[in-house]
């Protein structure tokens, strides 16, 4: 029985299905924040949604059995399945371990499709959804797009459009079961390459409602997000991570400086400063875990910043300010992505002198190298790349 004060039963279909593509090799739904993986985060704020009953969480086939047994799953969670290539198929797969678990043949109960990249739920959001899909059959959460929005055709602005028509979809998106259950049947459904449920449906011209939002509801999609997810869920913890990553072509000149070390001879790489891709990558991220922004911000581009300035001097800058702001490099984990030249034996000089430059002891900073295993272009040798994690502490 449901009334004013009772809220409409529930269940939810969570994608965790993606590759991370965009995350330079992290895996981002168990990427550890407040000492929990970001799934865990993800989990725990949905489950604690009035009304939610049964949960089944959709996942790569290789990890099904290991997020299966993960202890931290919320007891809502019935099943664990494994999703297909795409959204639309991920969806579908929970979708029918959702119908199979718990029957619903009027179809009236509630199912949420929530992004398992998203770890932050603000209280009521994902109720208000259920209550609006309960009442008009679909409903999505959206924020006001703030910014100026152009339409563009390459390089150039075709058009400013009408920001005050526009919004940005977020999820849980919430949509009565006997409505998904048409739409998934519908013929204008098939192969649908859909980026979100609102998209399904409206390409089974079924309306769907709006809720209000909430701009801290995040999806983690690039390497940033998680520095701004972590600050978002522990913003007064006694430990932060960020990361960082960086990547340069190879250009004119020499030599090439890379983890504040010179090869003599290899080219160096293109940049304002002296291009130390491993340096930078590190900077920003000791910046993401302060809250500090980016380098980029820091030492931007220009006259206050003089050309070919050394890495190893920004990051020092950097180190300051941390410092500053109470707060001290714990821990550096440094992987670096090159087809040329070959890094082997010079990765003890950079691991040695960024822990020196950081104050750190030798073992607190790791530094790996990458052929890039032949694929975009640090594998054709054209650039270099390099991802890094960085732990802070109260200084």
């Amino acid at each position: 029985m449901t009334g004013p004060d009772v809220p409409p039963p529930s269940d939810a279909v969570v994608v965790a299905a993606g590759s991370s593509s965009r995350m330079a090799g992290v895996d981002k739904l168990a990427w550890p924040l407040a000492g929990r993986p970001l799934l865990a985060h993800t989990l725990s704020a949905l489950a604690a949604t009035p009304g939610l009953e049964h949960v089944i969480v959709v996942t790569a086939p290789e990890r099904r059995g290991e997020l299966a047994a993960a202890p931290w799953l919320p007891r809502q969670v019935d099943a664990v399945v494994a999703g297909g290539a795409i959204r639309h198929e991920s969806v579908a797969a929970g979708f029918r371990a959702l119908e199979a678990g718990v029957p619903d043949p009027t179809g009236d109960r509630v199912v949420l499709v929530h992004d398992g990249a998203r770890p932050i739920l603000a209280d009521g959001l994902a109720e208000r959804v259920v209550a609006a899909a309960a009442r008009h059959g679909a409903a999505i959460p959206i924020v006001p797009v703030s910014e100026t929005v152009k339409r563009i055709d390459g390089d150039r602005v075709v058009t400013t459009e009408d920001r005050s028509t526009l919004a940005l979809a977020q999820t849980p998106q919430g949509v009565r079961r006997s409505i998904l259950r048409a739409a998934l049947a519908d013929p204008r459904a098939g192969g649908g390459q859909w980026t979100d449920e609102a998209a399904l449906l409206e390409a089974c011209r079924i309306p769907v409602h709006v809720v209000p939002g909430d701009p801290t509801n995040l999806k983690v999609t690039v390497p940033a997000d998680l520095a701004r997810a972590a600050s978002l869920i522990a913003p007064n913890a006694a430990v932060r991570h960020g990361i960082g990553h960086d990547s340069h072509p190879f250009g004119p000149g020499a030599p090439l400086r890379l983890g504040g070390v010179t090869f003599e001879g290899v080219p160096r790489l293109v940049g304002h400063s002296d291009g130390d891709v491993a340096l930078h990558a590190i900077a920003d991220a000791l910046l993401g875990a302060a809250g500090l922004g980016d380098l980029g911000r820091q030492f931007p581009a220009g006259p206050a910043t003089p050309a070919g300035i050394d890495s190893a001097t920004m990051l020092d800058a950097i180190v300051e300010r941390l410092a500053a702001a109470g707060w001290r490099p714990s821990t550096v984990d440094l992987t670096i992505v090159a087809a040329r030249p070959r890094l082997g034996d010079r990765l003890d000089a950079m691991r040695d002198g960024i822990a020196a430059r950081l104050g750190l002891a030798a073992d607190a900073v790791n530094v790996k190298a990458s052929s890039g295993n032949l694929e975009g272009s640090e594998g054709a040798g054209r650039t270099v790349s390099a991802l890094a994690l960085a732990s802070i502490e109260r200084g």
